[in-house]
């Protein structure tokens, strides 16, 4: 089996002012010490992506988005782009979060508009797939992962697909909600995944992409997911906001 890093992202969603960023990233800094085997990634809102890139200057820490835009400016109210976000120096964006998709309309189509926008601004995005309680109650766990992978990434050639795109697969009744899947669910779902990839994009594409697990993940839980074979690091959602919590899960991906 290739060696693939470990990804560990905190996803704050509509949490933190500027100020508690700023203190988050100094006690993270100091509980995470010299750890380097995983690449850790920081996701605040938008109001809080210049003070936290200034914070993590000479820090192996990256910087994330929640989200872009496909289009390079004009009248789009509430959106945010590439440039915008490659300003204060974003290394990754977060694509297609279930929140989005539930509360904010996005669809396979225009995650994949986001995608694109992503990765020809040299931005390593975070494409976010995984089914609901009642798609899994009902026996569509694989046809709702597999398209959302396939039409997230439509139009992408094999020779076109970098190297840096990750996915994250979060079961949508894990997230938030304290559920979170057995090690043996995530893995059967992330495997499927990698089978989809390589399908797609081919084996070597496959074996070499990251895919993360998201869904109430916590220190407790995390060394146990991540030591599963097909997983690869984690996008966390509660737990990343506490300093303490979000670097023992870093500390488990080893």
């Amino acid at each position: 089996m290739p060696f693939r890093k470990k990804v560990i992202a905190a996803n704050w969603k509509m949490n933190k002012t500027t100020a508690e960023a700023a203190q988050f990233v100094s006690d993270f800094k100091i509980e995470l010490g010299d750890e380097t085997h995983a690449d850790v990634v920081l996701v605040p809102a938008f109001v809080a992506l210049k003070t936290v890139s200034d914070l993590l200057t000479g820090t192996g820490i990256k910087l994330g988005a929640q989200n872009i835009f496909w289009e390079k400016s004009g009248a789009f109210t509430g959106e945010i782009s590439a440039e915008m976000l490659r300003e204060v120096f974003v290394r990754y964006v977060v694509i297609g979060h279930s929140e989005r998709r539930q509360y904010f309309g996005e669809t396979n189509a225009t995650v994949n508009k986001r995608v694109k926008a992503a990765l020809a601004a040299h931005f390593r995005p975070i494409l976010c797939i995984g089914e609901t309680l009642a798609e899994r109650e009902a026996g569509k766990v694989e046809e709702i992962v597999v398209s959302q992978f396939r039409e997230g990434l439509a139009g992408i050639s094999e020779a076109e697909i970098p190297d840096e795109i990750i996915i994250a697969y979060e079961p949508v009744w894990a997230i938030g909600t304290g559920k979170t899947a057995t090690p043996a669910q995530a893995q059967e779902v992330h495997a499927l995944i990698r089978r989809t990839a390589a399908g797609v994009f081919g084996e070597k594409f496959a074996e070499k992409l990251r895919i993360q697990y998201g869904g109430s993940v916590k220190g407790a839980n995390s060394r146990e997911l991540m030591g599963q074979p097909d997983i690869d690091g984690a996008l966390v959602g509660g737990a990343s906001l506490d300093p303490r919590e979000f670097a023992l899960i870093v500390k488990n991906s080893v």
